[in-house]
């Protein structure tokens, strides 16, 4: 079994596909079944999310494109940016994994979400589509591909003084 467990930028040839939904492009350690049909074991770092178009390689050099799955998925529209923005704040609020698009959230399927939104005054469709949710603010880049570079979109603590009654 051909195992994959590092991310590389560029590859002259892909060798086979990886199709998966977005919960297991968020594991770091699964087996799993190339688009070819052989089976793979992915070993990767923890907190590793796997972006649709990204390239993993393992041993022997084989290059694997991972592609996201289509899935069943709301599409969140608004009237106006105001109506968009209390969506994306009340989603935000209830830590629900959301993408960004010009003028549309993206969430999966939950019906208590579904009519919060619509409450809000939001139109909600059922689609199949990638779901690429935004990686949060401390993460290793964005949710998205924008053309922009990773980065970090927030700054990391170094070091979190935790202060106990002990330490007065």
């Amino acid at each position: 079994m051909l195992s994959l467990h590092t991310k590389i930028a560029h590859a002259d040839v892909v060798d086979d596909v990886l199709v998966l939904p977005y919960d297991q492009r968020e594991r770091c350690r699964q087996r799993a079944r190339l688009e070819s049909g052989a089976e793979v074991a992915l070993f990767l770092v923890r907190g590793t999310v796997l972006r649709d178009g990204e390239l993993l390689t393992g041993e022997g050099g084989r290059v694997v494109r991972v592609v996201a799955a289509l899935e069943p998925t709301y599409r969140v529209l608004c009237a106006d940016a105001t109506m968009l923005a209390r969506c994306a704040f009340h989603l935000g609020n209830r830590h629900t994994q959301t993408q960004v698009g010009a003028g549309w959230l993206r969430i999966r399927v939950d019906p208590v979400l579904k009519d919060m939104v619509l409450g809000l005054g939001a139109h909600v469709e059922e689609e199949l589509a990638k779901f690429e949710p935004e990686a949060g603010a401390y993460a290793g880049g964005h949710g998205h591909h924008d053309g922009h570079g990773g980065g970090l979109l927030a700054p990391v603590p170094l070091r979190q003084k935790i202060h106990r009654p002990a330490d007065l």
